[in-house]
């Protein structure tokens, strides 16, 4: 643990500082009435203790920082123009093998992903899109968008498990990692909203499916999520079906035939009360491709700040199971637990503890702890 906590001090705390530096640079929100302008600066870092992991794999941390800015013109109240774009420095534990599990301790970008994106040869800029909103009465809306857009804005959404620079770190516990929604590409999105309920849907063409050599292949996904939300009286709940699926352009286990992906998931939010906020996503993929997980089920319990006296800060607790596809593992465990603090409107400082074991087939079954920090400032 000494060890451990060494390793923050001289590790992360630069990075902290270094967010904390950059963000006192200061940006506009709003440049003026139709001009705006914001963005995310985070500094992470993660520190793995494993065990009954490949030699190749030690104990060790890695650290990144990542800014994504954006400007958004309105030239009228129906209209809008966005673009985001990403750098960094340093890829963590996700990168250059650090890691030995399926599932990436943390579930954002890394430096690697701004460049090459989707083997488009694009490098930094991550969406831009237009936008236009028709609006037919105070709460029935329909917002169509084209670009380069990322799915994840518009599907699997969740009140307290969907944003890795506020809320939890794993990737498990962000999105659900059977239901593969891509970023940022060219595409299309519609939202439709009409009181309680709401649709969202995307379609994209990506520039690669992310394999390797001859087998590497541009695809086409579509997805879409039927929302509906409701107040019981305690809070708002949320409760979503997301379908998604792709065209035939992903190897299957014998690597001899093209097949598609196609999964289900449903992602749940409720608020009971001031203090608790409980969450659920659970999801089943097709696995006529070769795939990594057939099934995941996570869920868990957010705590407000409000129960000590400040809003803004809050306590997260989850799980996850996921059981295996048609590959090496059979089956996977996640559990997570963080504080967020935050300092202000801007920043606020997260300490993280994860728990993950994957158990393969055959071999080693890696497990381990991993212990982080996450600093952000927010525009």
């Amino acid at each position: 643990m000494k060890r451990i906590m060494k390793k923050l001090g001289s590790v992360c705390l630069p990075a902290i500082c270094g967010v904390f530096l950059l963000a006192g640079t200061g940006f506009c929100y709003d440049i003026n009435d139709k001009f705006s302008a914001g963005g995310i600066i985070a500094g992470v870092w993660q520190y793995q203790s494993i065990g009954d992991a490949p030699e190749r794999f030690e104990s060790d941390g890695r650290g990144l920082v990542l800014f994504e800015p954006e400007v958004s013109f309105t030239p009228t109240d129906a209209d809008e123009v966005f673009m985001k774009f990403g750098f960094g420095a340093g890829n963590g534990l996700d990168g250059g093998g650090q890691s030995p599990f399926m599932i990436p301790p943390w579930g954002g970008n890394v430096e690697g992903d701004y460049k090459d994106i989707n083997g488009r040869n694009r490098d930094y800029l991550l969406t831009a899109w237009y936008k236009h909103t028709f609006s037919f009465s105070e709460d029935h809306t329909l917002g169509l968008t084209g670009g380069i857009i990322d799915a994840t804005d518009y599907m699997d959404e969740n009140a307290f498990a969907n944003d890795e620079y506020t809320q939890f770190m794993n990737a498990a516990l962000v999105n659900g990692p059977h239901s593969f929604l891509p970023s940022f590409d060219i595409g299309g999105a519609v939202e439709w909203d009409l009181g309680a309920f709401s649709v969202r849907g995307a379609a994209m063409a990506l520039g690669s499916n992310g394999e390797e050599g001859d087998f590497e292949e541009p695809y086409n996904f579509y997805g879409v999520q039927f929302g509906y939300s409701v107040d019981f009286g305690l809070g708002e709940g949320n409760y979503r079906v997301i379908l998604d699926g792709t065209s035939n352009d992903f190897s299957n286990v014998a690597a001899n035939q093209k097949e598609r992906l196609s999964a289900v998931t449903f992602s749940f939010d409720q608020q009971l009360g001031e203090i608790v906020g409980l969450w659920l996503r659970f999801g089943f993929q097709d696995d006529e491709a070769a795939i990594n997980y057939k099934d995941i089920y996570t869920g868990g319990v957010n705590i407000s700040g409000n129960l000590w006296g400040r809003e803004q800060d809050n306590i997260g607790i989850g799980y996850g199971h996921l059981r295996g596809g048609n590959l090496d593992v059979d089956h996977s465990d996640v559990f997570e637990v963080y504080g967020r603090f935050a300092l202000n409107d801007i920043f606020a400082i997260t300490g993280d503890v994860q728990y993950m074991k994957d158990s393969m087939n055959f071999g080693d079954s890696p497990d381990g702890w991993i212990f982080g920090l996450r600093a952000t400032a927010e525009f």
